[in-house]
């Protein structure tokens, strides 16, 4: 399954997130793999595809970064998907 993580940083938090990063990695648990991101031009937000079989995996690596960012998680498929489940 693949989620979108939208990470949302506090005004002027970036440095912090990039500094943990750059000192411990991405922290994901086994299991839990990361497909690709992207930054907003402000530092504000990232955008990040996350894939996993099991949820709980992706709570567990939140957990990890929740005192630095808020997340929303939404469930994702790719457009080929969503071509084939709609001209079923």
């Amino acid at each position: 399954m693949l989620y979108m993580v939208i990470e949302t940083f506090p005004e002027g938090g970036a440095p912090d997130v990039y500094r943990r990063f750059r000192d411990h990695g991405r922290m994901a648990p086994a299991g839990l793999h990361y497909v690709s991101s992207w930054v907003d031009l402000d530092f504000r937000r990232c955008f990040q595809v996350m894939e996993t079989d099991d949820v709980a995996l992706l709570h567990e690596w939140m957990a990890k970064w929740s005192d630095l960012m808020e997340f929303e998680v939404v469930p994702v498929r790719t457009s080929a998907e969503a071509v084939e489940a709609i001209t079923l």
